[in-house]
């Protein structure tokens, strides 16, 4: 996969700290623009936000019409079904977002990967696997595509993770969360875990606590 193209937003100068945020199926890396004035960091805070746009892929569940996505669904079923194959390709291309990262000055373990939906099964993806310790993974309205194939490093092996799911999700069901959850404790991680009452999207209240994981874990 080539090098993704991205929006990028700092919020102040010399930024120490970087949040790599990926969208969800059919959206692009505007779609979380607008949510960074609203997490509520603190005054003076240097954080690069970091929007990458999936390609366009065909996606099979959208009658085979391309559309931005980070990989294939095959199938909505609750295991759903997809390209196992264009995910990891879509990781590596984010876990280069990181390596520049890295290169630009920020410390590998003051950058957190967050993910909605689709982008969320990319970031447990990228931040179990990734070689050198990070910051963080915060995944909402997701699942764990992944579990029986990530080459987990022991860089990441007490990574803070924040799951946030809707109640109310019908396209991503709040089961999946859960699962997700129990996986990783399984695991040997120690996620948190939050549900709000609401569909598939983002509410005020968990906008605030990514505001705060993100002030705890990489502005410490």
């Amino acid at each position: 996969m080539q090098d993704l193209r991205y929006i990028e937003l700092e919020t102040g100068q010399n930024p120490t700290a970087a949040v790599i945020w990926l969208h969800g199926l059919g959206a692009s890396g505007h779609d979380f623009e607008p949510v960074v004035p609203e997490l509520g960091l603190p005054d003076g805070a240097a954080v690069r936000f970091i929007f990458p746009h999936a390609p366009n892929l065909p996606v099979t569940i959208n009658g085979g019409m391309s559309m931005p996505a980070w990989y294939d669904i095959k199938a909505m079923d609750i295991d759903r079904v997809v390209d196992t194959e264009q995910l990891m390709q879509s990781a590596q291309a984010v876990a280069r977002l990181v390596d520049r990262e890295i290169e630009r000055g920020i410390p590998a373990e003051h950058i957190i990967i967050a993910g909605f939906s689709q982008g969320g099964a990319v970031a447990y993806e990228v931040g179990l696997a990734y070689p050198e310790r990070l910051g963080g993974i915060l995944a909402l309205s997701t699942y764990f595509a992944t579990e029986a194939t990530v080459n987990r490093s022991a860089a990441n092996a007490d990574i803070p993770i924040s799951i946030y799911h809707g109640t109310f999700d019908p396209v991503v069901p709040e089961s999946l969360g859960v699962r997700s959850m129990e996986t990783l404790k399984a695991m040997g991680y120690d996620p948190t875990y939050q549900t709000f009452p609401m569909e598939h999207s983002v509410c005020l209240e968990e906008v605030l606590d990514i505001g705060r994981f993100i002030h705890r874990h990489v502005l410490r």
